[in-house]
């Protein structure tokens, strides 16, 4: 079992229509947040299908393939390294944590980022094998990718009813520049929001005028629509 034969198998399912389609979606042009990324037109199904043949695959080989510029081919190194994380035993997670945060440079789409941080990150944190001041460095990180894994590992988090590191991070991304970031911050306060409202609530309130148009809609969603309206307009006072 090798890498070698998994880049066969995503080769064989390319499309050149999804090719064009993807990088369209991911924003791969100049200036855009995917910019140079590269894609071969492989749905994210097929990615599935094939990385779960491949599951046992070693780091060595993971290696080969999370580096890859074929973004595929990092879709599928993370895929089996989510595999692997959900069957390994606490012992083996460390390392799995550990060839993680090594190669966090190529976690770079938000797609790739959503797809691993809750669990292997978040999951991690809660479970002691990682400091949670992690979270903040990457919070301040001048990469958007790591600022995302910032806020969206906090998701694991959310899902136990804890909502500290949330709020925490969320603070510090108030004045983020990027939109990604904005809905990102939206999309967990929003998760937060389902678990306690009331808390959200305060949350939005107390920081009302510095919160990203994009954030406080994603995070008020969910609201009744009499409430909703209330936090568009702002006067929920």
């Amino acid at each position: 079992m090798t890498a070698t034969g998994l880049q066969r198998a995503l080769a064989a399912q390319a499309s050149a229509q999804k090719q064009q389609d993807l990088q369209r979606y991911f924003k791969t042009g100049p200036g855009q947040y995917g910019e140079g990324d590269c894609f071969i037109g492989v749905t994210v199904p097929q990615i599935r299908k094939i990385a779960v043949q491949y599951c046992a695959l070693p780091f060595p080989e993971l290696k080969k393939l999370i580096r890859s510029p074929i973004h595929e081919e990092r879709s599928a190194a993370l895929f089996i390294l989510e595999c692997q994380n959900k069957k390994a035993t606490a012992g083996e997670r460390g390392p799995i944590l550990s060839f993680y945060l090594e190669h966090l440079q190529y976690v770079n789409n938000w797609d790739l980022v959503d797809l691993t941080c809750r669990d292997l990150l978040g999951r991690a944190i809660a479970d002691g094998l990682q400091d949670s001041s992690i979270l903040d460095q990457l919070a301040a990180s001048d990469n958007l990718w790591e600022r995302r894994i910032a806020i969206v590992s906090t998701w694991y988090f959310i899902r136990q009813g804890q909502l500290d590191h949330t709020l925490r991070i969320a603070r510090t991304l108030l004045s983020d520049p990027e939109d990604l970031m904005h809905k990102a911050v939206g999309w967990m306060l929003r998760e937060a929001w389902k678990k306690d409202p009331a808390t959200i609530e305060q949350f939005l309130q107390t920081h009302y005028h510095h919160l990203p148009r994009t954030s406080l809609r994603y995070a008020i969603e969910r609201m009744a629509e009499p409430t909703r309206q209330q936090y568009l307009k702002g006067t929920f006072w």
